[in-house]
């Protein structure tokens, strides 16, 4: 990579030609893959996709967050999460409650058998991803983080901050 001298503020500037973009771009798509594959395989005996994980591993970093939050987080219409949380909570999986202040809210939260899956979905998630960190270093994953973050339009890094220094509750 072709870097600037020092500059005045003190930081190198970066320049990317187009095929190292790419080259990023191909390896977000495989990483993807692979960082999907774990949930995929464990959903796919289940008859559930990806939407279905999405839905669950948010419920449980927001217990009781509603419909209309989620739809906002997931961005996917009102069909489309619709009909994932039916199957849902028909499972057993997420429970439904009418809000208290208004009655047309639905709060949503994983059932014991719901929180059993999102454990089991994100153990496969965690793993994958602490062998990458260790194997990249603690530099690597701070800058790959920053990249993420840089990555996300306004809306999303605004969920995303409201998720990011919550504890995980386990």
């Amino acid at each position: 990579m072709n870097q600037t001298p020092q500059g005045a503020s003190g930081q190198a500037l970066l320049f990317l030609t187009d095929e190292q973009l790419r080259k990023g771009i191909e390896a977000m798509f495989f990483a993807y893959q692979g960082f999907t594959a774990d949930p995929d395989r464990i959903l796919e005996g289940m008859a559930y996709g990806r939407a279905h994980h999405r839905a669950i591993h948010f419920i449980h970093r927001s217990p009781g967050t509603t419909v209309n939050n989620l739809l906002a987080i997931l961005g996917v219409t009102k069909q489309s999460l619709n009909r994932v949380l039916r199957t849902l909570i028909a499972d057993g999986l997420v429970s439904s409650t009418v809000g208290t202040r208004d009655k047309r809210e639905r709060h949503l939260h994983l059932t014991p058998q719901g929180a059993t899956l999102e454990r089991s979905l994100s153990d496969a998630q965690r793993d994958r991803m602490r062998t990458a960190y260790r194997a990249a270093g603690p530099v690597a994953v701070a800058g790959f983080r920053q990249v993420l973050e840089a990555m996300m339009d306004e809306d999303m890094r605004r969920h995303y901050l409201t998720l990011v220094d919550k504890p995980d509750g386990r």
